[in-house]
């Protein structure tokens, strides 16, 4: 319980010590009107209040990535719940703030268009792509998941349920933000804090089950998979939301167009980053606790980590408890999925310079991306999960770097930036070239070797190619 305890503490101290350093770095400004003012339209910039925009971005941002995720990175043993508690400090939150900020000191832009302003066309060009294919895989990835685990608690059909949350899905994706997102997921994201302190509580007062049975200090530092898969780089790219993720640079502009105050961005974009850090490491505590080891688990999960959820829920809450954290971890995949059709709606409108304003002209780019994502799901749930990861990473890859470019055109200390993007580029590389079933399949050490040298160039391009530029091309709208 200790490490467990600990962990948490040290998320929570990253936000109020490091979150404000970063928020520092940037420079807000309390006087500076936001988008939700300036381009308020009633569909997509909309002013809401501080405390129900960090609900909202909490729920966006975390689908069944921080639950699968760490369900499947404890696999590796403790040493998922460092790269957690670390991953999520300092490269997550940062990642997620500079999405919000970047994209509130711009107008509400996605993240393409920022790529763009601050890396090149061809950064934008790439990104457009690139966030469209990741958010038709994390909506079909977050359709798949509530539908089968509805499936599972009814017995009923699962075609059946995918045919339900795909008419929601459109539904939310065109209707005013403030209508059903600005109502009812405030709600959900108190319901999933309920689920997540509720699961917490009951293992840590159970006589059944001890948190973190049996591992000591070493095992955080140490390989555990039973199945003897390699930490390194896989562990980074399986545990995506719980750490980082680029996923929530494509959510992020959707807050950045509903905040009043810049000072409310490192509550919104930092804080929710941080919430989610404890979701995962909850999932990942309960995941190696409820079946003993990871052994225990391997077993348990029988390659399903929609298994662990249902049997630690019923198992620590009993029947009507268990239905009521099940329901949350069906509502955070649900609440992501309409996000992520209703971000790459918005990016095809900022690319076709398409205004939204009009409910045709919605339903023009909505429903060819639902029919896309319709396709999508006739594909093996494994397969897309996997292409969903390096998707996801090699998207924060470069949010990092478009944040990391922002701060050195502006002289200010870049490496809060820099460093993480330079980690994540290592990691994304050194696994494309590694993996038998993605990548080249070359040999671990070739893989990391060519990573580094990669990294190095990639790094020193940026910063020859930015630094000392100053504001040339690149003037933000005040």
């Amino acid at each position: 319980m200790m490490w467990f305890l600990m962990c948490v503490g040290l998320l929570i101290g990253g936000y109020f010590v490091y979150g404000t350093f970063v928020e520092k770095v940037f420079g807000i400004s309390a006087q500076r009107q936001t988008p939700a003012f300036t381009k308020t339209d009633g569909v997509d910039f909309v002013p809401m209040s501080k405390g129900k925009v960090y609900l909202i971005q909490l729920l966006n941002i975390a689908g069944v990535g921080p639950i699968f995720g760490p369900i499947l990175g404890a696999l590796y043993g403790p040493a998922a719940m460092l790269w957690i508690v670390f991953g999520c400090i300092f490269a997550g939150a940062v990642h997620d703030y500079f999405s919000g900020m970047l994209s509130v000191r711009n107008g509400g832009q996605s993240v393409p268009n920022l790529a763009g302003k601050y890396l090149g066309k061809g950064a934008k060009h790439f990104m457009n792509v690139f966030a469209i294919i990741l958010l038709l895989l994390v909506g079909v990835v977050f359709i798949s998941a509530p539908a089968g685990l509805l499936g599972k608690l009814t017995g009923w059909d699962v075609s059946i349920f995918l045919g339900f949350i795909f008419a929601y899905y459109l539904i939310a994706t065109i209707v005013p933000v403030d209508k059903i997102i600005g109502r009812l997921y405030p709600f959900f994201g108190a319901l999933l804090l309920f689920m997540s302190i509720g699961l917490t509580i009951a293992i840590m007062v159970s006589s059944e089950y001890t948190l973190l049975p049996g591992f000591e200090a070493g095992d955080f530092l140490t390989n555990l998979n039973p199945n003897d898969m390699p930490l390194w780089p896989a562990l980074f790219i399986t545990i995506a939301c719980g750490a980082v993720s680029g996923f929530h640079a494509t959510q992020s502009p959707l807050m950045a167009r509903c905040v009043e105050n810049e000072t409310n961005g490192r509550f919104v974009f930092f804080g929710a980053m941080i919430g989610e850090g404890v979701i995962a490491l909850i999932w990942c505590a309960i995941a190696l606790s409820f079946f003993g080891g990871v052994e225990g688990l391997n077993a348990g999960m029988a390659g399903n980590p929609a298994n662990v959820v249902y049997e630690a829920s019923t198992g620590l809450l009993g029947t009507v408890g268990g239905f009521m954290a099940i329901l949350g971890v069906i509502v955070l995949p649900i609440t992501s999925g309409d996000t992520a059709f209703r971000s790459a709606r918005l990016i095809l409108s900022e690319f076709f310079k398409m205004p939204q304003t009009e409910l045709p002209k919605r339903l023009m780019l909505a429903i060819p991306l639902f029919i896309m994502g319709a396709i999508l799901t006739q594909v093996d749930f494994g397969v897309i999960w996997r292409y969903f990861g390096v998707a996801n990473q090699t998207t924060a890859v470069m949010m990092l770097w478009t944040a990391s470019a922002y701060l050195l055109r502006h002289n200010k200390f870049h490496w809060i930036c820099t460093a993480p993007a330079m980690f994540m580029t290592t990691v994304v590389i050194s696994f494309l070239l590694s993996s038998h079933t993605l990548g080249a399949g070359l040999p671990i050490t070739v893989s990391t070797i060519a990573g580094l040298v990669s990294t190095a160039v990639i790094a020193s391009l940026i910063i020859i190619k930015t630094k000392g530029k100053g504001d040339e091309g690149v003037t933000e709208e005040v």
